[in-house]
């Protein structure tokens, strides 16, 4: 299955303690085989879902003008964003020494929302339900969540490993019906994400800085 010339070998805990969200270091100007990406895809097939359903979609653009579209209303959702209560730099402010790191995170985010219009490929995930229904059970979100994002968090591990760089984003989801229109996804579907994909400048990434782990377990109770 696996035909990437340049693949890079790395270790599972390589793969998955340097899988970036990859947004300065995409390279625009290197064309995406679509074999490759359907490599990623073959090993994202692999991932659980509940009761086995593989109920998943997979929406993958290539063209250039719907790129740009998809693009256009991401830029719009960005500007909210960008001074809203979920950006980075709002995030983590009682540790003083993440200041840099957030600021660098929207930096980065803004390079992205200016440039997405460049990305070669874009792959947005899609499932077979509305989550917005109010027919919709509550309780059955997680698992519809749960039975595709393992499955779209694996094409972004396979990605890594053939040099190609992914980022989850959700911006886009504030236009989603707008979105849905311009790329004919079934009104009756949801998407779940949007993730541009590149080569990467460079395979050299390192592990983010992280939280102690202590800050975040409890064991047996709360």
């Amino acid at each position: 299955m696996d035909k990437h010339p340049d693949k890079l070998n790395l270790s599972a805990d390589e793969v998955l303690t340097t899988t970036r969200a990859v947004r300065k270091r995409l390279d625009f100007e290197r064309p995406l085989d679509i074999s490759v990406i359907r490599e990623c895809l073959d090993i994202a097939l692999q991932a659980p879902s509940g009761s086995n359903s593989q109920m998943w979609q997979f929406l993958l653009l290539t063209d250039p003008e719907k790129i740009a579209g998809v693009s256009t209303y991401y830029r719009e959702a960005f500007e909210a964003y960008e001074t809203g209560p979920s950006r980075p730099t709002a995030q983590h402010t009682e540790d003083p020494d993440m200041g840099a790191t957030q600021q660098r995170v929207l930096d980065s985010a803004r390079y992205l929302a200016d440039n997405l219009h460049r990305v070669p490929a874009m792959l947005i995930p899609v499932m077979p339900y509305r989550f917005d229904d109010p027919q919709f059970p509550a309780h059955r979100v997680p698992g519809m969540f749960g039975s595709i994002i393992p499955a779209v968090w694996s094409f972004m591990l396979a990605a890594r490993e053939r040099g190609i760089g992914t980022c989850w984003t959700t911006l886009h989801l504030e236009h989603e019906r707008e979105v849905g229109e311009l790329l004919g996804i079934p009104a009756d579907h949801s998407q779940v994400a949007l993730i541009p994909m590149a080569y990467t400048l460079g395979t050299n990434f390192k592990p983010a800085p992280r939280k102690a782990l202590d800050s975040a377990l409890h064991v047996d109770h709360w």
